[in-house]
């Protein structure tokens, strides 16, 4: 992620604007809807950049950031990331002319997807259910719907043409001058309102190794051709979703073909959840789910492993979730705990991979437990270094470990306990005392290390034989 202050001055310019009319039903959407996912603080930056909109008008007035930081009582880092929560989730574009001294910025306001579109989206929805419960859930979806018209009722609107005089088209050309042909034309720097450009979840190809899945696809069973941009963007969502790599989505997609050789979305995504349920249970995903891309795993083809390159392959094939109950000897991990993870891998666009790591420094250096506070703090840091393999984090964590170490060292020796000169013997027992802790330490260090690489290996091994 790029560093704010990077991107963000105080001083540069930005104006609002939206994508289209904003109304009332979006303001219940985006409070009932998008603010379980995003939080609060991202629901109050789009509600503000929102109200500085004239009434039924697509821009307002341009400012300064300064205006921002007062009216919101947030620092620039905070509205920095908020922004970022809106741009990811779809509901904001960002635009910047940086050609003059002061840069300034669009806000360009996305129109939430309307409820149909919502609950059927297949990463949204499910994201909420995990949010708020299966029963509030269902008070939303009740919410956002309505009774039908009855199936027995025939519809006897007439047509335009059954109302309407029909012209000639030869004759209305004949009516209609040059002039009137150009007044007739918006000018090039004016679009008409419209309240229909809806916000969407970008999820770029490039998250998915599509040249590992053709790579794989027989011609004779399933055809390249089959995967058009349709299905394309589906494998992406499904990938996502239930942390589907390209060689298991080659098996899904052979549940999906038709006789005619296309892919059958919705068989796609039954097959989908089918999998996910085989390999997890009944539980839904969230972000906890997710594992390390191929594309950023290092120890894949490595033969060959020392013991720490073992733990960096172990940890690049799990999910933070599956590694919280690894090292737990196989207890489910607690709901606390899965939502400090889901906020960090949420808000600092953690690899899945990178957020093992960080459970494991963090657990070594707490006594096994996760701070939220501590969490978030190491997570942010590794956010700005911008970490994306296990192996990249190990050596981080390792580096960080040391230096710990060595400030509580140093911390000891500066520590006076008294201001008389110990007797020799006394001096001596101290000095003993001292390098037995450490050692001490150290030993408990490293043992912890072990249990955690053995917890992984000994569960690791019993799924195996289970399966």
């Amino acid at each position: 992620m790029e560093q704010h202050w990077k991107g963000l001055l105080a001083i540069d310019r930005y104006v609002a604007r939206s994508s289209g009319i904003l109304q009332e039903l979006d303001r219940k959407i985006l409070t009932l809807l998008y603010q379980p996912l995003i939080g609060s603080f991202a629901y109050s930056l789009y509600m503000t950049l929102w109200s500085e909109l004239e009434q039924d008008r697509l821009w307002g007035e341009e400012t300064s950031h300064h205006s921002l930081i007062a009216i919101m009582q947030m620092n620039l880092h905070d509205i920095y990331k908020e922004r970022l929560k809106l741009e990811g989730i779809g509901l904001l574009k960002t635009y910047v002319d940086d050609q003059k001294e002061v840069r300034t910025y669009i806000y360009e306001l996305q129109t939430p997807l309307k409820p149909d579109d919502f609950f059927q989206d297949g990463i949204l929805n499910i994201y909420l259910y995990n949010r708020v419960g299966n029963s509030k859930y269902q008070q939303l979806r009740r919410f956002f719907s309505d009774i039908q018209i009855e199936k027995n009722m025939k519809e006897v609107t007439r047509s335009f043409t059954e109302i309407f005089e029909s012209v000639h088209p030869s004759e209305m050309v004949s009516r209609v001058s040059d002039e009137t042909v150009e007044n007739l034309i918006l000018n090039s720097n004016y679009e008409y309102m419209t309240s229909n450009k809806l916000s969407t979840l970008e999820l770029k190809e490039e998250v998915f190794d599509f040249e590992l899945l053709f790579s794989g696809l027989s011609e004779a069973i399933i055809p390249q051709k089959s995967i058009t941009k349709a299905v394309k963007e589906t494998i992406v969502k499904l990938s996502h979703l239930y942390g589907i790599d390209a060689i298991e989505m080659k098996n899904i997609l052979m549940n999906a073909i038709e006789s005619d050789d296309s892919i059958n979305i919705e068989q796609l995504r039954k097959a989908a959840r089918d999998w996910y349920q085989f390999q997890y249970g009944d539980h839904l995903p969230t972000l906890c789910d997710k594992i390390q891309p191929l594309k950023l795993r290092t120890m894949q083809e490595k033969k060959e492993r020392s013991q720490e390159e073992e733990l960096i392959y172990q940890l690049e094939k799990i999910s933070p979730r599956q590694f919280l109950k690894d090292v737990s000897d196989g207890t489910e991990p607690s709901a606390a705990d899965l939502k400090i993870i889901e906020e960090v891998m949420f808000q600092q666009k953690l690899e899945p991979g990178v957020v093992n790591v960080l459970i494991y420094y963090v657990m070594l250096q707490t006594n096994m437990k996760l701070t939220r506070s501590y969490v978030q703090k190491i997570a942010s840091h590794w956010a700005r270094l911008k970490l994306k393999t296990v192996q990249e984090a190990m050596e981080l964590a390792k580096k960080l470990a040391s230096e710990q170490e060595t400030k509580v060292n140093n911390s000891k020796k500066k520590r006076v306990v008294r201001k008389e000169i110990l007797p020799d013997w006394l001096a001596e027992d101290k000095a003993t005392g001292e390098k037995e802790e450490a050692k001490l330490n150290n030993e408990q260090f490293e043992a912890e290390k072990k249990k955690l690489l053995e917890r992984i290996k000994n569960y690791k091994n019993k799924a195996q034989e289970g399966q």
